[in-house]
């Protein structure tokens, strides 16, 4: 059963792999996005390729802030898939009024969008960045996720609070999914993965922020499209709710060993500059994947010894060198 699907930030690096296989499974697809010069609309662009002729796919260029934008686009949908959003730890340092108005304000409208034109089923992209660092690990759902380390963390977990409240005054179905360190083809330029791969690839060093030590869930976004997949039919068969879901690999890796698997996959030798810890990071996160197996059918593939070279070759074919990534 298919119908019509509204993903905001669909244009961005997660968002235009969830508009491609929403399309392929026959989905009619409005994807919203303002193009924020967080950085170069051109990258946005080149993701989009081959997908904005197709039929059944339309792009909306503006904010998710703007009532009427957004109840035009959610007006005669039967599901919004909300993906956009600022993101980032270290900047919403250095900007939180901006994060906490997009976040914040900006889920506000989604969700206002949905209520006034009658979408019941909602899926919100969170982030895994909600636990914090006093959450045992491997993460679980059920755990209190009160204690964020940075602007953007705050605000995710303050989106997922008014999912939370809208479900419970207007019995909205929905799927809160907590990504955990995603990467793949057209990821963002100031993404680890990435911003390593074009440093080693030209010959220059990396600034590691720490000893090397800390460990992230990454997750290929291959397996998170399938989450969210598994995510969107959930929202057809459940009850009025709203539920959190991770999706990740429910594997860590060292940053050290992560810079070394780039290097392996480039064949070069890197060149580390250690630098000290960041305000806002956390030291490990792993994911409880249980929940969502059981309920969405998720079933994470792509080990990060396999997924660095697939990303190594993409960045190779593309990658982006020749667009402005400051």
């Amino acid at each position: 059963m298919t119908g019509r699907a509204v993903v905001t930030g669909g244009a961005g690096f997660i968002g235009s792999h969830v508009c491609r296989a929403l399309v392929d499974d026959g989905w009619d697809v409005v994807a919203v996005d303002n193009f924020d010069p967080f950085y170069d609309r051109r990258i946005k662009e080149q993701g989009l390729t081959g997908l904005v002729n197709r039929p059944g796919f339309t792009l909306l260029e503006a904010d998710i802030r703007r009532r009427e934008a957004m109840e035009r686009a959610c007006r005669g949908a039967d599901i919004l898939v909300h993906l956009a959003a600022r993101a980032g730890v270290r900047p919403s340092i250095v900007d939180p009024l901006a994060y906490a108005s997009v976040n914040v304000d900006g889920t506000v409208s989604a969700l206002e969008a949905c209520r006034r034109g009658g979408v019941r089923r909602v899926i919100f992209g969170s982030s895994s960045s909600v636990y914090g660092d006093d959450t045992p690990v491997p993460f679980r759902e059920d755990a209190a996720a009160v204690r964020p380390v940075s602007p953007y963390a705050a605000t995710k977990r303050a989106g997922e609070l008014l999912c939370e409240t809208y479900r419970h005054l207007y019995g909205l179905r929905i799927a809160m999914l907590r990504f955990f360190t995603v990467y793949g083809p057209r990821q963002r330029p100031d993404l680890a993965i990435h911003r390593f791969t074009r440093l080693l690839a030209e010959g220059r060093p990396i600034q590691q922020f720490g000893d090397g030590s800390s460990e992230r869930d990454y997750t290929y976004v291959d397996d998170i499209v399938q989450g969210v997949l598994g995510a969107v039919r959930w929202t057809r068969e459940a009850a009025p709710a709203c539920e959190a879901f991770n999706l990740g690999e429910s594997a860590t890796v060292r940053l050290d060993r992560l810079i070394r698997l780039i290097a392996q996959a480039l064949g070069t030798t890197p060149q580390i500059e250690i630098h000290p810890w960041q305000p806002g990071d956390v030291q490990r996160t792993c994911a409880d994947v249980s929940r969502a197996r059981r309920h969405l059918g998720y079933d994470p593939k792509m080990s990060i010894e396999s997924g660095i070279p697939q990303f190594v070759s993409w960045y190779k074919a593309y990658g982006y060198e020749s667009l402005p990534t400051s």
